[in-house]
């Protein structure tokens, strides 16, 4: 199984099947929380769901085209990231996160995204690592703004979130600036 070691308190764990009830214990635990960025919370109703994308993620990680990764704080699992497609052509990719509301400003996902961008950058040899954020979601902006990532412009209505649109903020980050700070 996949796990990277990003400090003495975080590991990042790819999901397996078996992780689908405290999978969904976390996405229930922080629905009025997530659902306010996140498109797909409420289609999540139960453990049982998680039995078709676990794995569809374990066959895009076996594939090598991305992964999901359970965010494992002294062993609790309190959010997730991962890489939604590895474009090998272009040498880049997309990281995506979240985070329950109960593990938010300790760090975590600053850690957990600089430990993804090590791994794309000097584990896969990737060349450009990109972040897409909802422009209201300060949260998730502070994330790729406190680690140099690049504003490289705005999609409008760029996602449909619970029956309207909003914004997304995109960022990105090369391989030479990341070498660089």
């Amino acid at each position: 199984m996949f796990t990277l070691k990003v400090d003495h308190e975080i590991e990042l764990q790819l999901f397996q099947l078996h992780h689908a009830q405290e999978l969904y214990w976390l996405v229930d635990t922080n629905r009025h929380y997530l659902r306010q960025w996140l498109p797909w919370v409420d289609s999540m109703t139960s453990p049982t769901d998680y039995h078709t994308i676990i794995p569809m993620w374990l066959k895009q990680f076996a594939d090598n085209d991305g992964f999901n990764t359970g965010i494992r704080y002294n062993g609790v699992l309190v959010g997730s990231i991962g890489f939604h497609q590895l474009d090998w052509r272009n040498s880049q990719t997309s990281i995506g996160y979240y985070l329950g509301a109960g593990a938010q400003g300790k760090g975590i996902m600053t850690r957990s995204v600089s430990a993804l961008l090590n791994y794309a950058f000097f584990e896969l040899g990737l060349n450009r690592v990109e972040i897409r954020c909802g422009a209201g979601n300060k949260k998730s902006r502070a994330i790729p703004e406190r680690l140099g990532f690049s504003y490289e412009g705005t999609i409008r209505d760029g996602e449909r979130l619970y029956g309207h649109f909003h914004d997304l903020i995109v960022y990105g980050m090369l391989a030479r600036e990341w070498r660089n700070q």
